[in-house]
């Protein structure tokens, strides 16, 4: 498929409330959309880079330099034969898993299109809808937290993740626990401990929590590998694992005994389908992170979540957790059971909201074959 005109929308969508991890709090999320028009069909992806270095050393400005210098001109005007071969493309540009996955989940929406496919039979997804859970960020006390989690749960979520941080972590969650002794529960550090520090964490191993996610240091395997050996509860991977190759060293290193897969983290939806593979064949569960996405990332990571060795609940969650009004027509709910619907039309399965794109673009930019 040719590729004749991309266009990047800066985003910046107001948050229902702040979101606040051990990083820094959020009112309001950036995020590129990428719009790819080719053959009559037009795809849509999203870049889930956000403007401040938190998550990760990538933002909308690294992307807003790389797509248009580096991956753009890889496939406009050229015969792209889908995702593979866009990864072949661009793998002499290293690192920028995030813008490479943003412009890969456009052309996976063409492709879907074009054969009358949802991603989700692309991808041969396994479920119609997917269990999901909620992240709640750090309140300003134990019992806010308490307050919060049981508003959630009221709108029918029956899995909880706690946002934790040093001086804000045991005490947080005993309450939650006690508060809430059958919920499944799970907290997430963000890289907040070192080695050191994270003997802090132990008495979390007697509250019952499905996992604890990255304690330590954004880019570390090792140290993740000495101190799973000190946990019965399992500990999971995020921002560590930014490829095919980092899932297979983190399993074999023993760091973890868990895989949270975001398609963005890893550079696209191709990825995440190789992680996915591989932790399956090694018997490693995996459970589909957040970026709070719009309604075109959600639509991905409902496809990608739909897939088998999904054990796990994702933190997808629905449309009004996040926004008042997004940029998709399609609003995904929360269905009794904890699941959202999976889209089941072409492709992603949502139409843009153009008017409420509008609304919420901050600068725009557009590439045009001229062979």
């Amino acid at each position: 498929m040719i590729a004749d005109c991309i266009t990047l929308h800066h985003l910046r969508m107001p948050l229902v409330s702040p979101f606040e991890t051990s990083f820094g709090r959020t009112d309001a999320r950036d995020c590129i959309l990428i719009e790819v028009k080719a053959e009559g069909l037009t795809g849509w992806g999203e870049c889930v880079a956000d403007r401040e270095p938190g998550y990760s050393w990538e933002t909308v400005g690294t992307a807003w330099h790389i797509l248009p210098d580096f991956l753009i001109p890889e496939i406009l005007g050229k015969d792209v034969q889908g995702a593979h071969d866009f990864q072949r493309r661009v793998t002499h540009v290293r690192g920028h898993q995030m813008a490479k996955a943003g412009l890969e989940m456009a052309l996976w929406d063409l492709q879907g299109q074009a054969e009358g496919k949802p991603l989700r039979g692309l991808l041969e997804g396994a479920r119609d809808c997917v269990e999901v859970g909620v992240s709640v960020g750090l309140q300003e006390s134990p019992a806010g937290l308490v307050a919060t989690v049981e508003s959630y749960l009221a709108q029918g979520y029956r899995r909880v993740k706690l946002k934790i941080k040093p001086g804000r972590d045991v005490g947080d969650v005993r309450a939650a626990r006690s508060a809430f002794p059958d919920l499944r529960l799970q907290v997430d550090a963000n890289s907040a401990y070192t080695l050191e520090t994270a003997d802090a964490l132990f008495p979390l191993d007697d509250l019952n929590l499905l996992l604890i996610e990255q304690p330590l240091a954004e880019d570390d395997l090792w140290d993740h590998a000495q101190l799973q050996k000190q946990f019965c509860t399992p500990l999971c991977l995020d921002e560590s694992i930014t490829s095919p190759r980092h899932a297979r060293q983190a399993i074999e290193m023993g760091a973890c005994r868990v895989v949270n897969i975001k398609q963005g983290r890893v550079g696209g939806i191709s990825q995440a389908l190789a992680i996915h593979d591989l932790c399956q064949a090694r018997g490693v569960p995996v459970w589909c992170g957040g970026m709070l996405e719009t309604g075109v990332g959600r639509a991905a990571n409902l496809a990608l979540a739909s897939l088998p060795n999904f054990s796990l609940p994702g933190d997808i969650s629905a449309t009004e957790r996040y926004y008042r009004e997004d940029i998709t027509n399609e609003i995904f709910s929360l269905n009794e059971d904890s699941t959202i619907d999976v889209p089941d039309s072409p492709g992603l399965g949502v139409t843009i909201n153009h008017w409420a794109l509008e609304q919420v673009t901050l600068e725009k930019r557009s590439f045009r074959e001229t062979g």
